[in-house]
């Protein structure tokens, strides 16, 4: 559950979300949400593995602080965001032809999330807890989020501004860092 949460706070008005829903604009859902369906299942079964393997050579304390220290950072980003600071262009939409649509989201996604914060949050997640449910719960959160945004992402952004959802994400991302901090102190 706290994976699901987390990630999908995160999500929320994230580039990725925001590709899935220009696209989806533009063709047809079922390609688009099937391309970040995909792209979500590699990167984090990645980030998974990556995370899994951290957690079995490194102190636990280090993990615990450098999650901390990581969760603080994107709750900082989060919170200091802009929205004009991830806006889409139709230059970043550039698609040959309809055929192509579900690689095309794939590769988006892909290069978007590799190295972001919901991918960073998985690997960090999943070197403190168990990686089948850190998998789980974040795979159905970006899942989701990719849900709204190709059906329901517009009307949403209509209603709520985006600052407010990157302040609500940022907000979270402090608590668990704080939460993470304390198991640190802990530890130690």
């Amino acid at each position: 559950m706290t994976s699901f949460f987390l990630i999908f706070a995160a999500e929320i008005g994230d580039k990725s979300q925001l590709v899935c829903m220009a696209l989806a604009v533009r063709y047809r859902a079922v390609p688009v949400l099937a391309g970040s369906i995909l792209a979500f299942l590699l990167l984090n079964s990645v980030a998974v593995i990556f995370g899994a393997a951290i957690a079995g050579w490194i102190p636990e304390l280090a993990i615990a602080i450098a999650v901390s220290v990581l969760f603080l950072g994107f709750g900082l980003h989060a919170l200091l965001a802009n929205a004009d600071d991830e806006e889409i262009t139709d230059e970043d939409l550039q698609v040959k032809s309809q055929r192509h649509i579900l690689f095309s989201t794939f590769a988006l996604i892909t290069l978007a999330e590799l190295g972001d914060k919901t991918q960073l949050a998985v690997i960090a997640l999943s070197s403190q807890g168990n990686p089948t449910s850190v998998w789980l719960g974040s795979t159905l959160a970006l899942v989701a989020t990719s849900i709204m945004a190709v059906w329901a992402g517009r009307t949403l952004l209509q209603r709520i501004p985006i600052v407010l959802l990157h302040r609500i994400s940022g907000i979270l991302f402090i608590v668990l860092s704080s939460l993470a901090a304390y198991s640190a102190y802990l530890i130690y």
